[in-house]
């Protein structure tokens, strides 16, 4: 395998526009930001990934990051799990958490991607696994619109690649609202479909209790993020108190914030995002603690990245499927019956749709 030293990035700013718009509580969401990063080496050999950056803002702080990153290891040798440390301690002063640990991300998954690449192997098979299917939910929507509306959008995600998850989101105004749109997603997508909801931190502890409480005995297949997720210990009485599993992760910023909440049992499920948890060396490390004490793992968004690292997961759970990114990419990923596989192409697979790019371009 050629040894890969790095040269440059470039980066560039999308928003694409939802589908489906995001509607929650706290926001309605009609365009997604991304940062497209490109990792350039002197072998010619490119890294590629993205961040789901949230906000233009977002987006931004991130891209002058990865900049001053690239610039300081500009010549080094591309070795992921010696620069994600490295990258780490660059910014130790700045905070190990928030866009210094994004930035560290994206640099990580474009490092990974590029050393797949030099050695001509898919990132699944790269890491010492193989590449094989990951059960999937479809997470394109379920937004709080009316119980009607919600049903018959399950319907719909359901059928579009066969699946047997899917995730609605929860935190209407009138909680008895949520109960008859919980009822009405159930009966309509049917037995053997698994029913996933998403509270999105809006809850209060005297809310989620209340709240939570009148969906228990429903059959969903976890409760997510009920109440703010620095709140471990709230998530620990909850998870006391109810049947249904508690599912957090997404806003675990390191590996260290899931050993915490596994040992203060705060939680029944796991799903990190690729962004948060320190891309793919930062992936790796929380997996082999989760694996070590039994818990299962799920994904956060970054499907096409995502479903390799589940291929190599111990407790592997559920891969979340959302389309968000597709717009850009030259050969989105796809849904087979309910499972995605990773694609047999080097790295992680990811090839830009210029034209769409240029189409959607952030100045």
């Amino acid at each position: 395998m050629t040894q890969l030293t790095i040269r440059s990035v470039r980066t560039r700013i999308v928003a694409l526009t939802h589908k489906r718009p995001v509607i929650s509580r706290a926001v309605t969401v009609t365009q997604w930001p991304l940062l497209l990063i490109d990792l350039e080496t002197e072998q010619g050999v490119t890294g590629r990934t993205y961040l789901s950056a949230y906000t233009l803002d977002g987006a931004r702080m991130a891209d002058q990051l990865i900049h001053g990153l690239v610039d300081r290891f500009k010549g080094e040798p591309v070795a992921p799990t010696e620069l994600y440390d490295k990258a780490r301690k660059a910014l130790f002063f700045t905070g190990y958490e928030g866009v210094t640990l994004t930035a560290v991300s994206g640099l990580d998954m474009a490092l990974w991607d590029a050393a797949a690449k030099a050695a001509d192997l898919p990132l699944a098979e790269f890491l010492g696994g193989v590449r094989k299917p990951v059960k999937a939910y479809n997470s394109c929507a379920l937004w709080l619109k009316s119980p009607e509306e919600t049903a018959a959008e399950a319907v719909e995600l359901r059928d579009e690649g066969g699946f047997s998850a899917v995730k609605m989101r929860l935190g209407r105004e009138d909680p008895r609202d949520d109960v008859k749109a919980v009822e009405a997603v159930m009966d309509a997508v049917g037995d053997g479909v698994s029913v996933f909801c998403d509270y999105n931190q809006l809850n209060t502890m005297d809310e989620a209790i209340a709240r939570c409480e009148m969906i228990d005995n429903l059959g969903l297949g976890w409760i997510e993020e009920p109440i703010r997720y620095d709140d471990l210990d709230g998530a620990a009485e909850l998870k006391r108190r109810l049947r249904t599993p508690i599912q957090i992760g997404e806003n675990f910023w390191g590996p260290r914030d899931l050993w915490r909440a596994l040992q203060m049992d705060a939680c029944s499920y796991v799903m990190p995002d690729l962004m948060r948890i320190g891309g793919v060396t930062g992936w790796m490390r929380a997996a082999g603690v989760a694996g070590a004490a039994g818990m299962p793992f799920s994904s956060h968004l970054f499907p096409e990245v995502s479903s390799h690292m589940l291929a190599v997961t111990e407790t592997a759970h559920w891969l979340e499927w959302a389309d968000w990114c597709e717009g850009v990419l030259a050969e989105p990923y796809k849904v087979e019956n309910g499972f995605v596989t990773p694609p047999n192409r080097p790295g992680a697979g990811i090839d830009w749709d210029e034209a769409a790019i240029a189409a959607n371009l952030v100045e």
